[in-house]
């Protein structure tokens, strides 16, 4: 019996261990999580029509969803909790770029694991609770429209943009130009 549940929990752990380490292989490909994501939603969203029930857990998930989103959007520090960090060079020595209160990668792999749940719950007829599912719609659109609103004039009472694109790229980066190849073109010697 030991030798079953000592095969068990070395399986177990050897499951978790693949995971993490695709998830980890992950990381650095954001378009393909999300795309994956997106493809997951849809098909969610598909069997929720095609079956004409589970309406309950489609407004469960977009919930869940907003939650995450919010929580994406918000900074990981509050500028209205006390005394702030300057939000320009000029305010302070220091600068501080924005840090959200949960990275991209944990946002989309809650929303990953959100919408494949929602999408195992659609198989068992305890969460097909019937209700008119207009009025979630309605209800829905009334939240987000709301909780957005609140978010947006967060950000702009408080001056900050949870969204950045990169680094900068400059137009002539990495391009070598001159006689030797390099920035040293047409330096003399000093001695000379």
């Amino acid at each position: 019996m030991e030798q079953d549940d000592n095969s068990m929990e070395q399986t177990k752990a050897n499951i978790r261990r693949a995971a993490q380490y695709w998830l980890d292989k992950s990381t650095i490909h954001p378009i393909p999580r999300w795309v994956s994501f997106g493809v997951a939603l849809a098909i969610v969203f598909l069997r929720i029509y095609l079956v004409q029930g589970y309406f309950i857990i489609a407004y469960g998930l977009g919930i869940f969803l907003l939650n995450n989103f919010i929580a994406f959007l918000s900074p990981l520090e509050d500028p209205t909790d006390g005394p702030g960090l300057p939000t320009s060079a000029a305010e302070g020595k220091e600068y501080k770029p924005f840090t959200r209160k949960m990275p991209e990668f944990k946002f989309w792999l809650a929303c990953f694991r959100g919408t494949c749940t929602s999408f195992l719950m659609t198989f068992f007829s305890i969460f097909d609770v019937p209700v008119f599912w207009p009025i979630l719609v309605m209800y829905f659109c009334i939240l987000f429209f709301m909780t957005m609103k609140k978010q947006i004039a967060h950000m702009y009472k408080h001056k900050y943009v949870p969204f950045s694109f990169g680094k900068s790229k400059y137009h002539n980066a990495g391009v070598e130009s001159g006689t030797f190849g390099g920035g040293m073109s047409g330096a003399g010697r000093k001695g000379r």
